[in-house]
C-alpha cells in the first residue's frame, strides 16, 4: 500500500508575467463528406441515458429534459435493453391513443406502454458506420423517416450485441451548424411508421 512519504511534492512558481486562461480547443467542423463517427454519441465514452419501463411516462419526459436528451433507452434491472422511448413518443399522439384505448389517466401512461420494444429495433453495425460518412447517415434517417438511429457492436462467437452509439438527428444539424430538410413522415413516432431506429 502506498503512503504518504512516497509521493515526493512538486515545484510551485510564483507568476511574474501576464496571465490568461485556456479556452477549449474549438470542435472540428463537420461536414457530409466527414467521417460518420464525428456526429456519433459514442455510448463508450458517454454515460447511456437509461431508464426502466415502469417508470411513468411523465416521470421519463422530465428526465429527458433533465439530461438534454430527445431519446432513453430502456432497460430491465440487468441492463438488457427491452425498448426505446423518444420525445416524439411521449409528445406526439399516442399517449392519447393509448388513454382513449385503456380508458386510463394520462399520468397513469408507462414507458412499456408507449416505447417501441426490442423486436421492432433495428441497428446500423458498428463496421459499417466505421467506414462510412456524415452524409449517408443523413440519408440512412431521411429515408427511414426517423430521427435516431442505434449503433450495434456485435460479439459474433458469444451471440451478443451491445448499444454502443447513437445518432440524432438533432446533433447532427447542430455540428453541421444548419438545418437539414426534414422528411414529412420523419414528425411521427417510431410505433406509427411501424418499425423503428435502425441508433438523442
Amino acid at each position: 500500500m502506498l503512503k504518504e512519504k512516497d509521493y515526493k511534492p512538486l515545484a510551485m512558481q510564483y507568476f511574474n508575467n501576464t496571465v490568461q486562461i485556456s479556452h477549449p480547443t474549438p470542435p472540428i467542423p463537420v461536414t457530409f463528406d466527414s467521417p460518420a463517427l464525428n456526429v456519433m454519441t459514442d455510448l463508450r465514452k458517454i454515460q447511456a441515458a437509461v431508464i426502466s419501463p415502469d417508470v411513468s411516462m411523465e416521470i421519463a419526459n422530465t428526465y429527458m429534459i433533465q439530461r438534454g436528451v430527445r431519446t432513453l433507452l430502456v432497460v430491465h434491472d440487468n441492463q438488457s435493453l427491452v425498448g426505446i422511448i423518444t420525445a416524439t413518443d411521449i409528445l406526439g399522439e399516442k399517449p392519447m391513443r393509448f388513454v382513449q384505448q385503456r380508458n386510463i389517466k394520462h399520468n397513469e401512461i408507462l414507458v412499456a406502454d408507449i416505447m417501441t420494444p426490442l423486436k421492432k429495433l433495428e441497428a446500423i453495425p458498428l463496421e459499417e458506420v466505421e467506414h462510412t460518412r456524415v452524409g449517408n447517415i443523413v440519408a440512412s434517417l431521411y429515408e427511414s423517416g426517423r430521427l435516431h438511429a442505434l449503433v450495434a457492436d456485435s460479439i459474433k462467437h458469444l451471440g451478443l450485441s451491445t448499444i454502443c452509439g447513437i445518432f440524432s438527428w438533432t446533433q447532427i444539424e447542430k455540428q453541421l451548424g444548419r438545418k437539414i430538410t426534414t422528411p414529412v413522415k420523419v414528425a411521427k413516432s417510431f410505433a406509427e411508421i411501424g418499425s423503428t431506429l435502425i441508433a438523442n
